[in-house]
């Protein structure tokens, strides 16, 4: 048996800006609006959830990764943005990826990467 698709869903206090957020700076589409939690489409069969809480959940071990082959164009788009980045895209060769980490306006931890390991499907 296979599911159908996944969703990572996330606390937020502040509904508004994350959507502003992930539909304007990260221009990912809005699949489902249910009032309290919204559900944007990442990437296949993957979707990110913000649904809007008093109380959050932990952030602590949280990484929210998307994959694309532009990362400098990432880069450059939330520098535009005005996103908060501490370090230019950088290579890991212990994972054999190109990446550069930042924040959402709730605090989560998002990484945009590249895989070089041609292990991965697509490559």
């Amino acid at each position: 048996m296979e599911f159908d698709a996944g969703i990572t869903f996330c606390y937020t206090r502040d509904l508004k800006s994350t959507s502003e957020f992930y539909e304007k700076v990260l221009g990912l589409e809005l699949t489902l609006d249910q009032g309290g939690c919204r559900i944007y489409h990442a990437a296949g069969n993957s979707y990110l959830g913000f649904c809007e809480r008093e109380v959050e959940g932990d952030r602590a071990g949280i990484i929210l990764t998307l994959v694309t082959e532009d990362v400098d164009g990432w880069y450059q788009r939330l520098i535009e943005h005005g996103v908060s980045i501490d370090e230019k895209p950088k290579h890991n060769p212990e994972y054999l990826i190109y990446h550069f980490f930042f924040r959402d306006p709730n605090g989560y931890l998002l990484e945009i990467q590249r895989f070089e390991n041609p292990a991965w499907p697509g490559k």
